[in-house]
């Protein structure tokens, strides 16, 4: 069975960029929702035994309702440690990989809110490292994503209205800006190839 992790942060943590009652809500019903959703629905099933990349890649396509508790579990696992209560600057080697792809480090900022800003509807902003090594911002609706394709995950924006409609109400641009505020830039580095 697929448990909820807890957050690698106190609640109140990321305080005034979200709230403690956002993430009571945001991880403590929606996230858990998503994980006791795919537990009910994989007992007893062909899938009980299997990890959640085999999940995701078995149901892809197939079978939405499961595919959908599936992503949506690891879309929020790997949100949340994309989150730092500690200000954080990327490294130099970051720095060089996202220059190579975007020009700069405030041009890869500036890409990647205007694909998380122009999202329709809910769904994710992603920062992905190709096979060949090149980075790429793509955006993934509803819980689509990436995981369990040729595509590496490194950094995630969860843009549904329960992520932040809490503290921003439909403010979503604004946000998308403060996010940049507590990224954990140590653990996109740690996703890469």
């Amino acid at each position: 069975m697929h448990e909820l992790p807890e957050l690698p942060f106190a609640q109140n943590a990321l305080e005034p960029f979200l709230s403690a009652e956002t993430f009571e809500y945001h991880h403590g019903k929606h996230h858990a929702g998503y994980v006791n959703k795919l537990n009910a629905a994989i007992d007893g099933s062909e899938f009980q035994d299997q990890s959640l990349e085999e999940i995701i890649n078995n149901t892809r396509g197939v079978n939405q309702g499961l595919f959908n508790n599936a992503a949506q579990h690891f879309n929020h696992s790997f949100f949340w440690n994309c989150l730092s209560p500690d200000s954080q600057s990327p490294s130099e080697s970051l720095v060089t990989k996202l220059s190579e792809s975007f020009e700069s480090v405030d041009a890869f900022k500036e890409a990647f809110s205007k694909q998380a800003a122009t999202l329709f509807g809910s769904g994710w902003a992603w920062l992905v490292q190709h096979s060949d090594g090149t980075l790429a911002i793509e955006q993934y609706k509803d819980a689509d994503t990436p995981f369990g394709t040729d595509k590496k995950p490194l950094l995630t924006l969860d843009v549904w209205e329960h992520a932040y409609y809490i503290d921003y109400k439909n403010a979503r641009a604004e946000f998308i800006e403060k996010f940049w505020d507590y990224v954990n830039w140590a653990w996109v580095e740690e996703q890469m190839r």
